[in-house]
């Protein structure tokens, strides 16, 4: 090329300054304009996240209202969240807000958060009113007995509020999560566990309103056995039945008929009841002799029918259901119902039952005839007030939710259709054949013979391991057990059997229960490796070991075990219950491939 001008060079400079000039202008133009737009989305955005703040706090003196009857109140409540929610779906609901939920970066956060204001709008308007009018003294009795009727009226509504509840967690699950910004991560999450509550709460409130009309002789009387689990001698789903009533319901009036200690029973050198092969293989026949002994299996059904059969066998009439509590729940529902005489006995409070029963009894009572009455007297003393006095519900709510979070309360219906609803809850006590999770379960019983799991202390970790190439993973359990027993001092009914060579010392068989199609690896105690023996239960593989603690002392079991090929690494453990709440920490891990 030839050389250019100097006067022709100076004016392409200036053309290019131009052009420059004006990309700059149009970039600035933009750019005030995107900051305009933003400013007046995040207006909008903080509009919304304050409305939503104020629905959330209303949404709690909600609930306590609702459970404490005051339904003026709780009516006046829900126009004002209604009316936040409506405002935060408003905010987030016009054609600026959608036209940037398109926007590359920050518009999933946006969409995200419209999909929040929504479903909480969802809940204020189609599931909270039917809650509002629903009266929680309905599911509770007065002077001895519950309105069935009222109970039957509720389930239409809640049934609708169970439906509009699970719309919007479907709804908030469908809400990608990635990509969102912390704060709106965060707000997702925490809606998710809420709606996973609030399903749990409404289920088993329209659980209860279709089936307790039934179950409390609303088409006919009910008869119903129930247990009292020992816990100072441990069994898989937490004691030893020691006491046991005969409860018959009629037309919502409950009647405790009958008392006694479940050794009258036993089988009186009758033939044992028929147990499947795998039930042998892991507790020989002694479930089928013993009433004691029916609930060495952590599979609340089986225990249940067995000592149904033996009541039935011992001359008892027929039975639609079990009951199983213990000294836990009892003291939960003290809390709720306030301190109740026991004649001829120390008062029970919610502080003092637990000692009361499995630790100071043994101490003023020598004959186990004698204390397996105390133990009935006292359950019927708590059943008494429990249907007589005037109680706060939601304080029972909470005690009851507590006792069957903990699966200190159990139940089983000899009626299939019942039984189905039951399934899948806690309260049912099953030993779950499919899992959507890793299930991991750690189920103690007493081989000593003796009392001495009052002084029983527990703590379980269970860590998910790396992927294998097949997709398993290695589970790792600790367990710790310490005795807190004294060397000396204890009644011959507490060293009982002393089975374990010394009357001080507690032998505890320790059941570790695979993931379903998992199995145990291997175990060391104290550090040093131990061969388990085992057996087989609904699908899953199990370990036991007797393991001794004397006074004192305090023994660490660990535990190896491999899940089947899957992704998820999600665990769950299931523990016996004992006198104490047990110490835990699960660690989970990221699925496969994550």
């Amino acid at each position: 090329m030839g050389d250019v001008s100097p006067g022709r060079r100076t004016a392409g400079r200036r053309v290019v300054r131009r052009k420059l000039r004006r990309i700059l202008l149009t970039a600035l133009v933009i750019g005030c304009l995107l900051a305009v737009g933003g400013g007046w989305l995040g207006l909008r955005g903080w509009q919304a996240g304050g409305h939503l703040e104020n629905a959330a706090s209303l949404a709690r003196e909600l609930s306590q209202q609702v459970l404490d009857g005051q339904t003026g109140q709780a009516r006046r409540t829900l126009e004002a969240l209604q009316q936040q929610t409506a405002a935060a779906r408003s905010r987030t609901g016009d054609i600026g807000w959608r036209a940037a939920g398109s926007a590359p970066y920050a518009g999933r956060s946006m969409s995200a958060v419209r999909e929040l204001a929504v479903g909480v709008d969802e809940l204020a308007r189609r599931a909270f009113p039917a809650l509002v009018e629903l009266n929680p003294q309905t599911l509770l009795p007065s002077s001895g007995r519950l309105d069935v009727a009222a109970m039957r009226g509720a389930v239409p509504a809640v049934a609708e509020a169970d439906s509009a509840v699970r719309e919007v967690r479907d709804r908030i699950l469908a809400v990608p999560t990635s990509g969102l910004v912390p704060t709106v991560r965060d707000a997702v999450s925490q809606l998710r566990a809420e709606l996973d509550r609030l399903v749990e709460a409404i289920s088993a409130v329209r659980r209860s309103g279709a089936l307790l009309p039934a179950l409390l002789g609303g088409n006919g009387t009910r008869t119903y056995l129930a247990v009292f689990q020992n816990l100072a001698e441990p069994r898989a789903t937490g004691g030893i039945f020691g006491a046991y009533a005969v409860i018959r319901a009629s037309k919502g009036e409950v009647k405790l008929v009958k008392q006694g200690p479940v050794t009258d029973l036993s089988n009186h050198g009758q033939p044992p009841l028929s147990l499947s092969r795998e039930l042998r293989a892991l507790y020989t026949d002694l479930p089928g002799i013993y009433p004691a002994d029916v609930n060495l299996t952590p599979h609340f059904p089986t225990a249940a029918t067995l000592i149904r059969r033996m009541y039935q066998r011992a001359g008892g009439g027929a039975i639609d259901g079990v009951l199983a509590t213990d000294p836990v729940a009892l003291s939960y529902l003290l809390k709720a119902i306030g301190p109740v005489p026991v004649p001829g006995h120390p008062t029970l409070t919610a502080s003092t039952a637990v000692r009361t029963l499995l630790s100071d009894a043994y101490r003023r009572i020598d004959e186990p005839a004698k204390q397996d009455k105390y133990f009935a007297v006292s359950a019927r003393a708590v059943f008494d007030a429990l249907l007589k006095r005037s109680v706060n519900p939601r304080a029972v709510v909470q005690a009851v939710n507590a006792a069957v979070a903990e699966r200190r309360i159990l139940f089983w219906s000899a009626h299939a259709s019942e039984q189905r609803e039951l399934v899948d809850t806690r309260l049912a006590g099953v030993l779950p054949e499919r899992e959507s999770v890793h299930d991991v379960g750690v189920f103690l019983n007493d081989g000593s013979g003796a009392k001495l799991g009052y002084y029983l202390h527990r703590s379980a970790e269970l860590t998910v391991g790396d992927c294998r190439a097949d997709g398993s993973r290695e589970l790792h359990l600790r367990l710790t057990l310490r005795s807190s027993a004294p060397s000396s001092g204890l009644s011959e009914s507490v060293r009982g059997l002393a089975m374990s060579g010394d009357p001080y010392t507690a032998r505890v068989l320790v059941s570790v229960f695979s993931p379903v199609r998992g199995s145990p690896l291997s175990a060391r105690l104290d550090g040093k490796s131990k061969p388990m023996g085992g057996g087989i239960e609904r699908g899953r593989k199990v370990g036991v070991l007797a393991v001794d603690i004397g006074p004192g002392r305090t023994r660490v079991l660990e535990v190896g075990l491999l899940t089947p090929p899957k992704s998820s690494g999600a665990v769950e453990l299931w523990l016996t219950p004992g006198p104490t709440p047990w110490t835990t920490r699960v660690s989970s891990a990221p699925a496969c491939g994550q």
